[in-house]
């Protein structure tokens, strides 16, 4: 066999589908509701210290595991706003987006034969992650409407391999914040089994409807067992800046880092600056954030519904899983095609965020982090999408 091939465990998975539905939406002119970017303007005080950073001359590599003044904000806002006492130094890592700060401590951690059990719907940089640092996953389901789990299944994917649960709450792709009981049942395990708590928690500030978001490093016996992962991206509108971290215990920073900077050697100095400007921002920010998507959320719930979708409403995140049942195709990727090559609309096929196609056959995702315009417009591209007599795909 030729040695001109791709390692064995990158054809362990596919490219994004969700990256590939944006390509698709640029081909055909779509309205892009499949990637999870804003098309509205970042906050005019964050944009500005950027540029001010960059003027300034701070251009050159900072410190690999981030630049103090970064690490302390992200240190400080944890600690006011959740209590556990937070060491900027001993804790922190400040990696290129929350995509590296995942994979940086995936590889950090895990050792060839590791299990590693990931909530399924997942973000789809999960599983990959899993076969490139070595881990076999343990996938456990989230069950629609309310996207519950059975604590007996979850207790049952626990074992002595087990090294880590990767939980993302407000969730992606379904809105789901877990709550304090569902947390409280996956910390206990992760006490008993020793096990580590990955926690993606990029859309912490993004939580309606009167639900509270809570990091599992504040539970009992869970914060030297918990990696907080985060960034910029979603609070702050500047998903393209890649700059994300890790909050770690002081027993893990070490090997994180160490990864992290053979990685990427470390994030964008001048927007490292722009971070500590972001997160100097005062909460009437976060909930003017919240009460804006609410409203878009809101909307987008009633063109899909309008349109024939069947809607799980989310309680956090920026995105909308639907059931296309009613449609007639045969699955949820056939469907996502003709919905933007022939209406003009983009959304994900639901079976890229489950580990079986065949459980996602019948779903879709929306996402609302979109301008008002943009979603009337999606609205009236929609207005040719009619179930009964749908030619079946």
């Amino acid at each position: 066999m030729s040695k001109l091939t791709g390692s064995k465990k990158a054809t362990q998975f596919s490219e994004s589908v969700i990256r590939e539905m944006t390509r698709l939406n640029q081909l055909y002119g779509g309205v892009n509701l499949s990637q999870g970017f804003p098309d509205f303007s970042a906050p005019a005080a964050v944009k500005d210290a950027a540029c001010a950073a960059i003027q300034a001359d701070i251009n050159q590599y900072a410190v690999t595991w981030g630049a103090r003044p970064l690490r302390e904000a992200i240190a400080r806002e944890f600690t006011r706003r959740y209590g556990p006492a937070v060491d900027a130094d001993a804790q922190v890592t400040v990696c290129c987006g929350s995509t590296e700060a995942m994979m940086a401590t995936m590889m950090a951690i895990i050792d060839p034969g590791d299990e590693v059990i990931v909530f399924e719907p997942f973000y789809e940089n999960y599983g990959p992650d899993a076969i490139l640092s070595g881990a076999t996953p343990r996938y456990v389901t989230l069950h629609e409407p309310a996207w519950t789990f059975d604590p007996a299944e979850l207790a049952a994917a626990f074992n002595d391999k087990t090294k880590a649960i990767i939980l993302n709450t407000p969730n992606n792709p379904t809105g789901k914040v877990f709550t304090p009981a569902e947390l409280e049942t996956i910390a206990m395990l992760c006490r008993k089994w020793d096990a580590v708590a990955i926690s993606d928690e990029i859309y912490e500030h993004i939580v309606y409807d009167g639900r509270r978001h809570v990091p599992i490093a504040t539970l009992e016996g869970m914060a030297d067992r918990t990696v907080t992962i985060n960034s910029l991206s979603k609070s702050y509108s500047v998903t393209g800046w890649r700059v994300g971290w890790t909050i770690s215990p002081p027993s893990l920073t070490g090997a994180i880092r160490k990864v992290h900077d053979f990685l990427t050697v470390g994030a964008a100095a001048p927007l490292q600056e722009a971070g500590v400007a972001a997160l100097a921002l005062p909460d009437q920010y976060y909930r003017d954030l919240a009460s804006q998507y609410v409203r878009r959320r809101d909307m987008l719930l009633d063109i899909l519904e309008r349109h024939h979708f069947t809607c799980y409403k989310p309680h956090g995140a920026y995105y909308i899983m639907t059931d296309i049942s009613t449609f007639g195709f045969s699955d949820d990727v056939a469907f996502a095609r003709y919905l933007v090559k022939e209406i003009g609309v983009a959304a994900v096929p639901g079976s890229s965020f489950y580990k079986s196609a065949a459980a996602g056959r019948t779903k879709l995702r929306f996402c609302f982090c979109k301008r008002e315009e943009t979603l009337r417009e999606a609205d009236r591209r929609l207005e040719k999408l009619v179930p009964a007599g749908l030619k079946v795909h």
